[in-house]
């Protein structure tokens, strides 16, 4: 997708997402590319990388196959049409694709997340590995946090793009003295993108909390409404805590 001085229009352009879609009956997106960075051992002294991925089922799996046939011609490859979603599935968990790239689709997303943050009324706990975001969010987490929403962020403690990870230093102390608690994990590179709040909204996918995911990145978020994929994501940020 867009090699490298293909273009200098759209050089800045890059495919984010992590999609792997099987026979369009269940798909995996989140976090996770493929690399030995993931493995069972230490890679350059570190231990695996933290991140989060899901699997879904059903009619998303099947909107995530849409997602792909979408970017792939943009990649060179041949277009290729989908059979329509069957009728025939049982009810899950509400589940929306936030699908963005370079001109569509950010605008939408991020219009979720101020949402989801705006509407929080007990908590929001946010993970998210490359934090450099524009005033919008760090004003809609202060907010939050004034109305007496427990905002949390897990940031990491090493990066494997350490500039960014400074940059993002720069907003602590503002967001700190507005409420908002800050956390950096150390156990490993923190690479997961998901937020949880209330119980009830989760989001996993694969963008970050910077210009790039919300203006040049192609990316690939899920929302979910369930208590019980709630409850998992909560278990987890406390784990990392």
């Amino acid at each position: 997708y867009n090699p490298l001085f293909s273009t200098l229009w759209n050089q800045a352009h890059r495919d984010h997402r992590k999609i792997l879609v099987v026979d369009r009956d269940v798909a995996f997106t989140g976090g996770m590319n493929v690399g030995d960075e993931y493995g069972l051992t230490k890679v350059d002294g570190v231990d695996p990388w933290r991140d989060t991925h899901v699997a879904v089922t059903g009619p998303t799996a099947w909107e995530m196959a849409v997602v792909f046939a979408e970017g792939w011609p943009r990649a060179g490859g041949t277009p290729f049409e989908l059979p329509p979603l069957s009728p025939d599935f049982d009810d899950g968990v509400p589940t929306l694709v936030l699908d963005s790239r370079p001109g569509r689709g950010h605008e939408e997303s991020a219009a979720v997340l101020a949402a989801i943050i705006g509407g929080a009324r007990r908590y929001v706990w946010i993970t998210n590995s490359y934090f450099a975001p524009k005033t919008a969010l760090l004003d809609l987490l202060g907010d939050a946090a004034a109305r007496g929403v427990d905002v949390r962020l897990l940031l990491p403690a090493l990066s494997d793009v350490p500039i960014v990870r400074h940059a993002g230093h720069g907003f602590f102390a503002g967001l700190l003295r507005r409420g908002v608690r800050v956390f950096e994990y150390e156990a490993s590179i923190l690479h997961a993108k998901s937020l949880v709040a209330d119980d009830w909204v989760s989001v996993i996918g694969s963008t970050n909390m910077d210009y790039r995911s919300f203006h040049w990145n192609a990316e690939c978020n899920l929302v979910f409404l369930d208590t019980t994929t709630a409850a998992r994501l909560r278990e987890a940020f406390e784990s990392d805590l």
